[in-house]
Protein backbone atom coordinates (compact mmCIF):
# COMPACT_ATOMS: atom_id res chain seq x y z
CA UNK A 1 0.00 0.00 0.00
CA UNK A 2 1.48 3.39 -1.03
CA UNK A 3 2.52 6.10 1.98
CA UNK A 4 0.51 9.30 1.17
CA UNK A 5 3.31 11.38 2.95
CA UNK A 6 5.11 10.57 -0.18
CA UNK A 7 2.80 12.10 -2.64
CA UNK A 8 3.16 15.52 -3.78
CA UNK A 9 0.92 18.04 -5.90
CA UNK A 10 0.95 20.85 -7.76
CA UNK A 11 3.94 23.37 -9.10
CA UNK A 12 5.66 23.35 -5.62
CA UNK A 13 7.94 26.53 -4.32
CA UNK A 14 11.07 27.23 -5.58
CA UNK A 15 13.47 29.75 -4.11
CA UNK A 16 17.40 30.57 -5.41
CA UNK A 17 19.71 32.35 -3.28
CA UNK A 18 22.85 34.41 -4.89
CA UNK A 19 25.91 33.44 -3.65
CA UNK A 20 27.87 35.55 -0.97
CA UNK A 21 27.18 36.71 2.03
CA UNK A 22 24.04 37.96 3.58
CA UNK A 23 22.33 37.03 0.45
CA UNK A 24 18.69 37.87 0.27
CA UNK A 25 17.10 34.43 -1.30
CA UNK A 26 14.37 35.60 -4.52
CA UNK A 27 11.23 33.28 -4.68
CA UNK A 28 10.05 32.27 -8.59
CA UNK A 29 6.88 34.13 -8.33
CA UNK A 30 3.88 32.52 -10.02
CA UNK A 31 5.80 29.20 -10.76
CA UNK A 32 4.21 27.14 -13.30
CA UNK A 33 6.48 24.20 -13.32
CA UNK A 34 9.49 22.99 -12.73
CA UNK A 35 11.61 20.05 -14.17
CA UNK A 36 14.50 18.51 -12.72
CA UNK A 37 16.82 16.01 -14.80
CA UNK A 38 19.41 13.86 -13.16
CA UNK A 39 22.10 11.93 -15.96
CA UNK A 40 25.01 10.34 -16.31
CA UNK A 41 27.34 8.88 -19.04
CA UNK A 42 28.58 5.71 -19.03
CA UNK A 43 30.75 3.11 -20.89
CA UNK A 44 29.89 -0.54 -21.15
CA UNK A 45 32.67 -3.26 -21.75
CA UNK A 46 31.73 -6.02 -24.55
CA UNK A 47 32.99 -9.47 -25.12
CA UNK A 48 31.95 -11.79 -28.08
CA UNK A 49 28.64 -11.93 -26.72
CA UNK A 50 25.51 -9.31 -27.05
CA UNK A 51 25.59 -7.60 -23.54
CA UNK A 52 28.45 -5.69 -21.65
CA UNK A 53 30.02 -7.78 -19.19
CA UNK A 54 31.39 -4.99 -16.97
CA UNK A 55 29.27 -1.22 -17.07
CA UNK A 56 30.94 1.75 -15.23
CA UNK A 57 29.16 5.16 -14.85
CA UNK A 58 30.76 8.40 -16.33
CA UNK A 59 30.31 11.70 -16.35
CA UNK A 60 27.12 13.17 -14.43
CA UNK A 61 24.52 15.95 -15.09
CA UNK A 62 21.88 18.03 -12.70
CA UNK A 63 20.20 19.92 -15.04
CA UNK A 64 17.01 21.77 -14.54
CA UNK A 65 14.44 24.24 -15.77
CA UNK A 66 11.84 26.65 -13.79
CA UNK A 67 8.72 28.17 -15.36
CA UNK A 68 7.15 31.53 -13.81
CA UNK A 69 5.05 34.24 -14.59
CA UNK A 70 6.89 37.08 -12.38
CA UNK A 71 9.69 38.95 -14.47
CA UNK A 72 11.12 39.86 -11.63
CA UNK A 73 14.57 41.81 -11.89
CA UNK A 74 16.75 41.09 -8.64
CA UNK A 75 15.66 37.19 -9.53
CA UNK A 76 16.94 37.77 -13.43
CA UNK A 77 20.02 39.45 -12.05
CA UNK A 78 20.98 37.20 -9.34
CA UNK A 79 21.15 34.06 -11.34
CA UNK A 80 21.05 35.30 -14.98
CA UNK A 81 23.46 38.60 -15.54
CA UNK A 82 25.17 39.12 -12.43
CA UNK A 83 24.82 42.68 -13.09
CA UNK A 84 24.68 45.87 -10.83
CA UNK A 85 21.27 46.59 -9.88
CA UNK A 86 20.23 49.82 -9.20
CA UNK A 87 16.90 51.47 -7.68
CA UNK A 88 14.53 52.66 -10.28
CA UNK A 89 13.18 51.61 -13.78
CA UNK A 90 12.75 52.76 -17.00
CA UNK A 91 9.02 53.30 -18.21
CA UNK A 92 7.10 53.59 -21.41
CA UNK A 93 4.14 56.35 -21.86
CA UNK A 94 3.03 54.37 -25.04
CA UNK A 95 0.55 56.61 -27.76
CA UNK A 96 0.14 59.26 -25.20
CA UNK A 97 -2.52 61.50 -26.19
CA UNK A 98 -1.75 65.25 -27.05
CA UNK A 99 -2.24 68.10 -29.21
CA UNK A 100 -0.25 70.11 -30.61
CA UNK A 101 -0.14 74.13 -29.23
CA UNK A 102 -2.37 76.49 -31.51
CA UNK A 103 -0.23 79.05 -31.58
CA UNK A 104 3.92 79.75 -31.09
CA UNK A 105 5.19 77.74 -30.02
CA UNK A 106 4.02 74.99 -31.60
CA UNK A 107 4.84 72.53 -28.69
CA UNK A 108 3.45 69.44 -27.09
CA UNK A 109 5.34 69.01 -23.45
CA UNK A 110 5.16 65.47 -22.51
CA UNK A 111 3.66 64.52 -18.98
CA UNK A 112 6.82 63.19 -17.87
CA UNK A 113 9.17 65.87 -19.29
CA UNK A 114 10.62 65.79 -16.07
CA UNK A 115 11.82 62.50 -16.00
CA UNK A 116 12.81 61.95 -19.97
CA UNK A 117 14.72 59.23 -21.28
CA UNK A 118 14.45 58.89 -24.95
CA UNK A 119 11.93 59.54 -28.01
CA UNK A 120 10.13 56.37 -29.23
CA UNK A 121 8.21 58.29 -32.21
CA UNK A 122 4.84 60.36 -33.15
CA UNK A 123 2.28 59.63 -35.03
CA UNK A 124 -1.04 61.93 -36.39
CA UNK A 125 -4.20 60.69 -33.94
CA UNK A 126 -6.59 60.98 -36.54
CA UNK A 127 -4.43 58.62 -39.45
CA UNK A 128 -1.82 56.72 -37.33
CA UNK A 129 0.66 57.97 -40.21
CA UNK A 130 4.15 58.76 -38.52
CA UNK A 131 5.75 62.10 -38.09
CA UNK A 132 9.58 62.37 -38.85
CA UNK A 133 12.08 64.03 -36.33
CA UNK A 134 14.41 66.54 -37.57
CA UNK A 135 17.67 68.66 -35.87
CA UNK A 136 15.55 71.84 -36.66
CA UNK A 137 12.76 74.05 -37.83
CA UNK A 138 10.25 71.46 -38.44
CA UNK A 139 8.26 71.37 -41.77
CA UNK A 140 4.46 69.75 -41.59
CA UNK A 141 4.92 66.29 -40.75
CA UNK A 142 8.07 67.15 -38.75
CA UNK A 143 9.40 67.65 -35.20
CA UNK A 144 12.33 68.05 -32.89
CA UNK A 145 12.80 67.49 -29.47
CA UNK A 146 13.89 68.69 -26.37
CA UNK A 147 13.62 67.44 -22.70
CA UNK A 148 10.71 65.86 -23.15
CA UNK A 149 9.40 68.93 -25.51
CA UNK A 150 8.29 68.15 -29.09
CA UNK A 151 7.97 70.82 -31.42
CA UNK A 152 6.36 71.00 -34.80
CA UNK A 153 5.72 73.22 -38.13
CA UNK A 154 2.85 75.81 -37.47
CA UNK A 155 1.26 74.03 -40.13
CA UNK A 156 0.29 71.34 -37.91
CA UNK A 157 -0.85 73.57 -34.82
CA UNK A 158 -3.81 72.46 -33.05
CA UNK A 159 -3.53 68.43 -34.56
CA UNK A 160 -4.03 65.94 -32.25
CA UNK A 161 -1.11 63.75 -31.66
CA UNK A 162 -0.27 60.47 -30.02
CA UNK A 163 3.60 60.86 -28.41
CA UNK A 164 5.20 57.45 -27.47
CA UNK A 165 8.80 57.72 -25.41
CA UNK A 166 10.67 56.60 -22.09
CA UNK A 167 11.38 57.95 -18.76
CA UNK A 168 12.91 57.10 -15.43
CA UNK A 169 11.05 56.26 -12.33
CA UNK A 170 12.98 56.75 -9.24
CA UNK A 171 10.35 57.30 -6.40
CA UNK A 172 10.72 54.30 -3.60
CA UNK A 173 9.60 51.12 -4.85
CA UNK A 174 9.81 52.11 -8.44
CA UNK A 175 11.61 48.53 -9.51
CA UNK A 176 15.41 47.56 -10.68
CA UNK A 177 17.78 48.69 -13.45
CA UNK A 178 20.97 46.97 -14.51
CA UNK A 179 22.60 47.52 -17.78
CA UNK A 180 23.96 44.47 -19.24
CA UNK A 181 27.84 44.80 -19.27
CA UNK A 182 29.76 42.35 -21.86
CA UNK A 183 31.54 40.72 -18.93
CA UNK A 184 34.70 38.44 -19.55
CA UNK A 185 34.24 34.67 -20.98
CA UNK A 186 33.95 32.37 -17.81
CA UNK A 187 32.00 34.82 -15.72
CA UNK A 188 28.99 34.22 -14.29
CA UNK A 189 26.60 34.09 -11.21
CA UNK A 190 25.90 31.05 -9.11
CA UNK A 191 23.22 30.52 -6.94
CA UNK A 192 21.87 27.81 -4.31
CA UNK A 193 18.45 26.41 -5.46
CA UNK A 194 15.94 25.44 -2.88
CA UNK A 195 12.78 23.05 -4.36
CA UNK A 196 10.05 22.21 -1.78
CA UNK A 197 6.69 20.89 -2.86
CA UNK A 198 3.87 19.15 -0.39
CA UNK A 199 0.54 16.53 -0.27
CA UNK A 200 -2.31 19.48 0.53
CA UNK A 201 -3.85 16.77 1.49
CA UNK A 202 -1.36 15.35 4.44
CA UNK A 203 -0.27 17.05 7.22
CA UNK A 204 3.15 17.65 7.43
CA UNK A 205 3.84 16.00 4.35
CA UNK A 206 6.13 17.96 1.80
CA UNK A 207 9.70 16.46 0.08
CA UNK A 208 12.76 18.86 -0.14
CA UNK A 209 15.79 19.43 -2.71
CA UNK A 210 18.40 21.39 -2.49
CA UNK A 211 21.17 22.09 -5.21
CA UNK A 212 24.48 23.89 -3.22
CA UNK A 213 26.11 25.69 -6.10
CA UNK A 214 24.26 26.66 -9.67
CA UNK A 215 24.74 28.39 -12.83
CA UNK A 216 21.68 29.11 -15.15
CA UNK A 217 22.11 28.18 -18.83
CA UNK A 218 19.49 30.19 -20.63
CA UNK A 219 16.71 32.60 -20.05
CA UNK A 220 13.76 32.81 -22.39
CA UNK A 221 10.67 35.26 -22.32
CA UNK A 222 8.35 34.59 -25.02
CA UNK A 223 5.52 36.86 -25.42
CA UNK A 224 1.70 35.47 -27.06
CA UNK A 225 -1.06 37.46 -28.25
CA UNK A 226 -3.77 36.41 -25.52
CA UNK A 227 -1.80 35.07 -23.42
CA UNK A 228 0.52 35.63 -20.31
CA UNK A 229 4.41 35.72 -20.44
CA UNK A 230 5.90 32.97 -18.75
CA UNK A 231 9.29 33.26 -18.54
CA UNK A 232 11.71 30.03 -18.28
CA UNK A 233 14.89 29.88 -16.50
CA UNK A 234 17.64 26.49 -17.17
CA UNK A 235 19.97 25.94 -14.55
CA UNK A 236 23.02 23.56 -13.81
CA UNK A 237 24.53 22.13 -10.86
CA UNK A 238 28.02 21.97 -9.82
CA UNK A 239 29.90 20.63 -6.90
CA UNK A 240 30.73 23.25 -3.93
CA UNK A 241 34.30 23.10 -2.15
CA UNK A 242 33.27 20.54 -0.34
CA UNK A 243 33.07 18.08 -3.32
CA UNK A 244 29.07 17.69 -2.55
CA UNK A 245 26.38 18.91 -4.89
CA UNK A 246 23.42 18.90 -2.68
CA UNK A 247 20.58 17.15 -1.03
CA UNK A 248 17.13 15.57 -0.97
CA UNK A 249 14.40 15.09 1.71
CA UNK A 250 12.21 12.28 1.52
CA UNK A 251 9.18 11.83 3.67
CA UNK A 252 9.94 7.97 3.22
Amino acid sequence: MSNTTSVAFGSGVLIATPSGANATPVQFGALQDVSLDFSFSSKQLFGQYQFPIAFARGEGKITGKAKFANIDGPLYNNCFFGQTLNAGQKLWAYNEAGSVASSSPYTYTTVNASAFDADLGVVYASSGLALTRVATTPAVGQYTLSAGVYTFASGDSGKAILVSYSYTQTSSGSGSRAVMGNKLMGVAPTFQIDFYQTNPNVAGAQWSLRLYNCVSTKLSIASKNQDFTIPELDFEAFANVANNIGEINTAV
